[in-house]
C-alpha cells in the first residue's frame, strides 16, 4: 500500500491557479517561467501545469517580502533620535 506521505504531486492548469490568485492564467505562466512557481508541460500538446504545492510557497514568499518592505519602510521613516536618543553634547 503506497505511503499517503509520499503522494504523487497534484497539478493545476495555469486557469485554475489564477482563479486562486485572482489574476490572469498569462501572470501564471510567467511566474512559471520566472521560476517562481514550479511548472511544467505536461501531455501533447504540452500544456502547462503548476505544481500545487509551489503555490503555498510562492504565497509564503510573497508575504515574506512584503513583511520585508515593510520594514524597510519603517527603518527609513525612522529619524536617528527615535532610534538613537537625543543627540549628546561634549563640554569642550
Amino acid at each position: 500500500m503506497p505511503d499517503a506521505s509520499a503522494a504523487a504531486p497534484r497539478y493545476l492548469a495555469p486557469a485554475q491557479v489564477a482563479e486562486l490568485l485572482d489574476v490572469q492564467a498569462e501572470e501564471i505562466v510567467e511566474l512559471i517561467l520566472q521560476g517562481r512557481l514550479r511548472g511544467a508541460r505536461l501531455g501533447a500538446p504540452g500544456a502547462w501545469r503548476v505544481e500545487e504545492d509551489s503555490i503555498a510557497e510562492y504565497l509564503a514568499d510573497q508575504a515574506e517580502d512584503a513583511r520585508r518592505r515593510a520594514l524597510w519602510r519603517q527603518a527609513n521613516a525612522a529619524s536617528f533620535p527615535e532610534l538613537w536618543g537625543p543627540a549628546v553634547h561634549r563640554a569642550e
